[in-house]
């Protein structure tokens, strides 16, 4: 069995099959889904509940995504307050610093950021990161480690580090805050050698794996609009780098993420 650790369910890109999408998960051994609840930003913080709650073995989350940033205003995070209590609510995320597009200014990612780590710390939940470095000599990555480090160390909750694609000392540091590394398609892409050598090198026990769908399809379907049910692709690539079979990065990803959580196994088909 498989567990998709991140993907975007309540995107339009579903609305004409999100049941078929479902279904074809639960056929290819997906066994539970975790829904990241940012939406298209304040206003549909909310989106990832209402599938869960619709779905037994989907799970949530909420969050405002570093790009609607600059759209958060005070009434947002008093709503993520209440949101976070919902009991298929189960991290909070994804959050964190986006330098490739900065949809947002850098100074008003990092507050709100900030603003929802304490909030995070507060409710419990442990954290889904979004990190994206930029094309040119700023890294994104060595901010969010140093954040990490100064204000959410200490509250022992840990994390996701979601479509890991940082270096190797970037996941050392990670592992050593708490955090789970979490691989998604872009792992399969011929140009990947470097997530490849990172992701050899994860504890297995520490390990995720995840589709991010309907983006970053794994080859075979690169270019495609992607789901859930191909979160195989990614499981068999982390297999053959690891000299494991899918079957054993599978069960294996699958123990950590229940684990990690808290959560019972085999919660029932998605």
């Amino acid at each position: 069995m498989f567990i998709d650790s991140h993907a975007h369910l309540e995107s339009q890109r579903f609305d004409q099959d999100r049941e078929q999408v479902i279904a074809r998960a639960h056929e290819a051994g997906v066994e539970t889904i975790l829904a990241i609840g940012i939406g298209d930003g304040p206003g549909t913080l909310d989106c990832a509940i209402k599938l869960a709650e619709h779905f037994p073995a989907i799970y949530a989350t909420t969050g405002i995504h570093p790009h609607e940033a600059q759209l958060a205003r005070e009434a947002d995070f008093t709503e993520m307050e209440l949101l976070a209590r919902h009991p298929k609510v189960i991290a909070w995320g994804e959050i964190g610093l986006d330098y490739f597009y900065d949809h947002s200014p850098r100074d008003v990612q990092t507050n709100v950021f900030l603003r929802q780590i304490e909030l995070a710390r507060s409710a419990g939940l442990p954290i889904v990161i979004h990190c994206r470095a930029s094309q040119g000599s700023e890294n994104a990555w060595d901010d969010i480690i140093r954040l990490l480090h100064e204000n959410w160390a200490s509250s022992g909750l840990g994390g996701i580090l979601h479509c890991f694609s940082g270096s190797p000392a970037h996941a050392k540091a990670a592992l050593d805050l708490g955090f789970m590394i979490s691989f998604a398609g872009n792992v399969t892409f011929p140009n990947a050698q470097a997530i490849r050598a990172v992701a050899k090198q994860i504890p297995l026990e520490r390990l995720l794996i995840e589709t991010d769908s309907p983006f970053l399809a794994p080859v075979p379907h690169r270019g495609k609009r992607n789901e859930p049910a191909f979160v195989r692709e990614t499981a068999g690539v982390l297999a053959e780098i690891r000299r494991l079979s899918i079957e054993e990065v599978g069960e294996q990803t699958t123990r950590n993420f229940y684990r990690f959580f808290s959560l019972q196994q085999n919660a029932g088909p998605v």
